[in-house]
C-alpha cells in the first residue's frame, strides 16, 4: 500500500479503528441472545489466543468491518487519492445493461484491510495461518453482499438500456452472511506429531493438508468452543448466569423466543422475572421561545433473567447443555 504523506496514513489508521468497531458492533449484534454473545473480552488479545468457531466470527467481522469502512469513505470522497470505481464503465454487463455509474470500490477497501489487518499476524504457526484465513473470508463476504444498482433509459424511460453499478450492502447483511458462515464452520484436523516435530516447511505442509478442500469463503477453526453457560475468570468467560432473555413480545424470531431455554434452562439454571422502575421525560411542551418543559414519568418495565435457583450445587435440575450456542 503506498501511503501519500502522514495524514493520509491518520486517515486510515482511523477507518481503521472505526471499521474494527463497526465488526464488533454488529457481532454483538448477532450474538445477543446466544451464551456467547461476544463479549469485551473476547476481541482483546487475551480472548482470541484461542482459534475457536468463536474466534473465526471476530476475526473474519472485524475484516470485513475495515474494508466497508475503508470502502464506503473512498466512494464518499472522504480520501484525496480514492474514487468510485469506474474500470468498468462503458462496458457491456449483460443482456440490456451496461456497467457507468459510481461503483464502490471495494478493491481499495480490500488492500487497506489486508495491509492493516492482517499485519497483526506475526506468527508462523497453524492458529495464524487460520485467523488469515477466517480475515480474508471476512473480505469476501463484503464482496458477495455487494448490490447490484440500476437505472432506466430510452424514450419515456422505458428502459430499452440499463445503467448500473455495484454498492456495498448495509452491513448488517455482511452481519447475517458471515453469522451463517459462523453456524456451518469447519475444523481442521491438524496433525499435531508432525507439527511438533517437524520443521518449518514440514509445518506449512500439515496446515495445507489440513484446509484440504476448504473454500477461501468458509470460516475454520482449531479447538473446540469452552462451556459458555458457566464463568470461567481466567478465559474471561461470564456464563449465563444475570443474562437477560426475553419470552414474550411482537416481532420476536424463533431464535428471541427460545432464549431463555438456551440462556438459562439448558444450562441449568432457572428463570427470574424482575420489576424495575423507569424514569423517563414526557409530555413535553415547547415554550415560546425557546424552552421545553417536561414531566417525569415512570414505568414498570418486566425483564426476565437467568438466576441460579436452590439445589445442592447452586442448579435447581440437572443441566441440557447441548453445545456452546
Amino acid at each position: 500500500v503506498r501511503m501519500v504523506n502522514p495524514n493520509t496514513i491518520y486517515i486510515y489508521l482511523y477507518g481503521v479503528q472505526v471499521g474494527t468497531q463497526t465488526g464488533v458492533e454488529e457481532c454483538k449484534r448477532q450474538f445477543a441472545w446466544d451464551r456467547w454473545n461476544c463479549p469485551d473480552s473476547a476481541i482483546q488479545l487475551k480472548g482470541l489466543r484461542r482459534a475457536t468457531r468463536e474466534t473465526s466470527f471476530v476475526h473474519a467481522i472485524s475484516a470485513a468491518g475495515v474494508m466497508y469502512t475503508l470502502t464506503r469513505n473512498c466512494s464518499l470522497g472522504d480520501l484525496d487519492n480514492c474514487g468510485c470505481d469506474v474500470s468498468k464503465n462503458g462496458k457491456i454487463g449483460g443482456s440490456g445493461w451496461l456497467w457507468g455509474g459510481c461503483s464502490d470500490n471495494v478493491d481499495f477497501g480490500e488492500r487497506i484491510s489486508k495491509h492493516y489487518v492482517d499485519s497483526q499476524e506475526t506468527g508462523q504457526d497453524s492458529r495464524a495461518t487460520v485467523n488469515l484465513h477466517n480475515n480474508e473470508a471476512g473480505r469476501l463476504a463484503v464482496k458477495a453482499t455487494m448490490q447490484r444498482i440500476c437505472r432506466c433509459h430510452g424514450m419515456s424511460e422505458s428502459c430499452s438500456v440499463q445503467t448500473c453499478w455495484t454498492q456495498l450492502s448495509d452491513f448488517m447483511e455482511i452481519g447475517n452472511y458471515l453469522k451463517i458462515k459462523h453456524n456451518q464452520a469447519q475444523k481442521l484436523d491438524i496433525d499435531k506429531k508432525r507439527m511438533r516435530a517437524g520443521n518449518s516447511a514440514d509445518k506449512g505442509g500439515g496446515i495445507l493438508d489440513a484446509f484440504g478442500s476448504i473454500a477461501q469463503t468458509e470460516l475454520v477453526y482449531l479447538e473446540d468452543s469452552p462451556d459458555y453457560c458457566r464463568r470461567n475468570s481466567s478465559m474471561g468467560l461470564h456464563g449465563t448466569e444475570g443474562r437477560e432473555c426475553v419470552q414474550h413480545g411482537e416481532g420476536l424470531t424463533q431464535w428471541e423466543r427460545r432464549s431463555c431455554r438456551r440462556l438459562c434452562h439448558e444450562c441449568g439454571l432457572g428463570v427470574e422475572e424482575k420489576r424495575i422502575e423507569v424514569v423517563s421525560s414526557c409530555n413535553c411542551k415547547f415554550h415560546w421561545c425557546c424552552k421545553v418543559n417536561c414531566d417525569n414519568c415512570s414505568e414498570v418495565v418486566v425483564k426476565h433473567v437467568c438466576a441460579r435457583r436452590e439445589g445442592p450445587d447452586g442448579y435447581g435440575f440437572r443441566r441440557r447443555h447441548r453445545g456452546p450456542k
